[in-house]
Formats: structure tokens, C-alpha cells, sequence
């Protein structure tokens, strides 16, 4: 079992034409999705309302075919994030927050992982926003000292809700010492760190605890370090794009389904990242890569199956 923790919330998608339509989302949830199409076992621990949206989300997510073991009861509205489509496909964002869902985790929400779970996931809005950032931290820091469970991260920085960068950068690096695998995108690194490349940055982050360090650079391809400081960068899959919601989330699915396909979860797993060669290294970015694309090329965040 995969289980991915975060944020569920929807998005208001706004077109350049000024069309807006309602589509499920949230990066964590979406990668959960992306999770269960590609035949994983997975969870999504996410507060869930009881609202409208809230009910629209659970249906979304079980008929998707995630577990709903750890859904969480929230008595809170589901939060409302506005994605607004440019005439690139780029996507920018803002949020309805204050007193949503999302950001009112408490303690009793994160019990222990199940003895099946081999990968935890987590990141964007949730790893961020207080009050319940603090919560997952702490939560995190215990499954990653158990020692077997394979940590997987996705800051997935969003500048309009946490817009104070140096807090950012600190928090970050905070986190990067409790996972095993963080995937980012170069957009997200360039906002940290203005003036360092993505080598030096991955070097920087490898250096703070993670195993492996990818990097997903839009048309330049994915970049990827290991432990022992081999690199490789693979080229990107051809796609026409209509808008990039989800792309992230798609290669990230794609990253955890290729090292569960290469042994790469579990206690196991641990072991086999800090000695991850370049001929594996390459299988995983080649494979979320292939996953990401059929993303790009149709609106919203549906993953491929």
C-alpha cells in the first residue's frame, strides 16, 4: 500500500476566454489518483468536508479506485484553489483557505501507518500551512526514523500562499531531512534559490539528507542525482499541451510506480535508494516522464491510466 497525505480541494479552472469550470484537485489527491489508475494500492489521508464539493471529492477519489481508510471526517468547507490558464497552458493559482478543510489537521488525525504500507507521500499546501504542517512534520519525522516505510516529497511551492521566500527556503530544507526521494520542479527552485543552478541546488539538497533528487524541467527533460552523485538528465516526451494541471502530480505518481515496479519501496527499498545506479536511475525518470505526458495534452489533472 501507497498512502499519500494532503490536501483534496477543488479547482476552479479559468480560461483565457473567461470559461470557468469545477474540477477536483489538490496536488496530493491528484497524485493518489494517478496512483490508483496505474494499478497501485493506495490511501489518501486527507480532511475531507461534508460539504457539497466534499461529497463530489470522495465520490471522485473511491470510484478512482483509492482506499478510503484514512479519509478524515472535516466539518470544515472544502477549500477552493483558482487555477488560471494562460495561452502557454501554464497554469498560475490562488486560494480560498482561512478556515478550510485542509489546514485544520489535528494531532488525532495522523495515527500510525498500517504494518502494509510501504511508501508515505506527501507535500505541496499541506506540508506547508499552519496549523497542520506542524502536525505532518512531526508525523513524518516518525515514520521516517521506523525505518520502513520509503519517504517520498513534492514541495510543490505555491509563492501566492506562502509568498515569504527565505521562511520557504527554511522550511524546506527542514523537511528534506525526513524523506528519502524529493521530486521538484525547476519553477520551484528557481523561486528558492534565484541564483543557483539545478545541479548546485540538487547537490545542496543531496547533501541534507535525501537519497535521490529529481528535478522535472519542462522542455529541457527530467534531471535526476544519486547518493553516490551520479546524474542523469533525461529528454522530455513529446506532447502537444493544453494546459499543465496535474503534470507534476502525473510525474510523481509515475516516480513512485516505477521504484514499486524496481523494488524501490519499503524497508528494502530504503537500502536499495542509497546504492540506486544510473541504468535504474534512468528507468524511474524515463517512466514518470512517460506517465506525465498524456497529462499535458488534455485539460485538467487526469492522469493516464
Amino acid at each position: 500500500m501507497i498512502t499519500v497525505i494532503g490536501e483534496a480541494l477543488v479547482d476552479l479552472v479559468v480560461s483565457p476566454d473567461w470559461g470557468c469550470h469545477a474540477a477536483p484537485g489538490g496536488a496530493p489527491a491528484n497524485v493518489a489518483v494517478a496512483l490508483a489508475r496505474l494499478g497501485r494500492d493506495v490511501s489518501l489521508r486527507a480532511r475531507l468536508s461534508g460539504d457539497g464539493f466534499g461529497s463530489m471529492m470522495r465520490e471522485h477519489l473511491t470510484r478512482n479506485g483509492i482506499s478510503p481508510r484514512d479519509f478524515v471526517d472535516a466539518r470544515e468547507q472544502t477549500t477552493l484553489a483558482i487555477a488560471t490558464i494562460g495561452d502557454d497552458g501554464s497554469a498560475s493559482y490562488g486560494f480560498y483557505l482561512d478556515g478550510t478543510a485542509d489546514w485544520a489537521w489535528r494531532a488525532t488525525d495522523l495515527g500510525p501507518l498500517p504494518d502494509d504500507v510501504e511508501a508515505l507521500y506527501l507535500g505541496s499546501l499541506a506540508a506547508a500551512l499552519p496549523p497542520g504542517a506542524a502536525y505532518i512534520e512531526s508525523f513524518t519525522q516518525l515514520v521516517r526514523s521506523a525505518g520502513k516505510v520509503v519517504v517520498v516529497y513534492d514541495p510543490n511551492l505555491r509563492p501566492t500562499a506562502t509568498p515569504d521566500r527565505n521562511a520557504e527556503r527554511m522550511r524546506v530544507e527542514r523537511q528534506l531531512r525526513q524523506v528519502h526521494v524529493v521530486k521538484a520542479s525547476a519553477e520551484d527552485l528557481k523561486w528558492l534559490y534565484p541564483d543557483q543552478s539545478v545541479r548546485e541546488i540538487s547537490r545542496r539538497w543531496q547533501r541534507i539528507g535525501p537519497d535521490l533528487v529529481v528535478v522535472t524541467m519542462g522542455g529541457d527533460g527530467a534531471f535526476g542525482l544519486t547518493k553516490d552523485g551520479t546524474e542523469l538528465t533525461v529528454p522530455p516526451v513529446p506532447a502537444e499541451v493544453v494546459d499543465t494541471i496535474g503534470a507534476g502530480d502525473s510525474f510523481s505518481a509515475g516516480l513512485v510506480d516505477a521504484m514499486a515496479a524496481d523494488g524501490l519501496l519499503g524497508r528494502d527499498g530504503i537500502a536499495a535508494l542509497a546504492e540506486l545506479d544510473v541504468s535504474r536511475l534512468a528507468r524511474l525518470l524515463t517512466s514518470a516522464s512517460i506517465v506525465a505526458a498524456p497529462t499535458v495534452e488534455r485539460p485538467g489533472a487526469d492522469p493516464p491510466r
